[in-house]
């Protein structure tokens, strides 16, 4: 198989960029002050899994609940590392004419995929906080499909915008 022969140029951050880096850092940062200001509220035991249907099927010690804004930390930072436009698959042929529209359009994905993991690591640590102290399950069936949304949003979306840019 070939190697990738896409034009590597330079794709300088936009406002737009720099606006949804900015909301992925205060998401982040929203997301270790709350996990960590209810760290000492919260019981021994906390929910630790859960079934499709919401039900809690797994528990563990309240510690486990501090990994939720680590992983999301870790994923954030590996996504935003990672910045090599010019070595992903497109389903347009990338031309030195396109090259940066292109490119700008799967950093863009990027970024929102960033935003919609942190998200969804914030919402599992939100539900575990809630039902470990007691409170009512919010999202409870919903959870599931919200989920799904935020994170096959982004790829859905590079999956079409691409083409009718080309």
């Amino acid at each position: 198989m070939p190697e990738n022969s896409n034009p590597i140029i330079e794709t300088p951050i936009t406002l737009a960029g720099k606006i949804m880096e900015f909301a992925g850092v205060l998401l982040l940062i929203a997301f270790w002050v709350y996990t960590l200001s209810h760290f000492e509220q919260l019981p021994d035991i906390i929910p630790t899994h859960f079934r499709t249907n919401g039900d809690i099927d797994g528990y563990g010690s309240k510690w486990s609940i501090i990994f939720l804004p680590i992983v999301g930390t870790l994923m954030y930072l590996g996504l935003t590392v990672v910045r090599y436009p010019h070595k992903m698959n497109y389903l347009v042929t990338i031309t030195e004419a396109n090259a940066k529209k292109q490119y700008l359009i799967v950093i863009s994905m990027f970024r929102m995929l960033k935003m919609a993991i942190v998200i969804v690591f914030f919402l599992i640590a939100f539900e575990t906080i809630q039902l470990a102290m007691g409170f009512p399950d919010v999202l409870g069936k919903w959870f599931l499909l919200l989920v799904t949304a935020l994170v096959m949003g982004p790829v859905f979306c590079y999956l079409i915008i691409p083409s009718k840019n080309a």
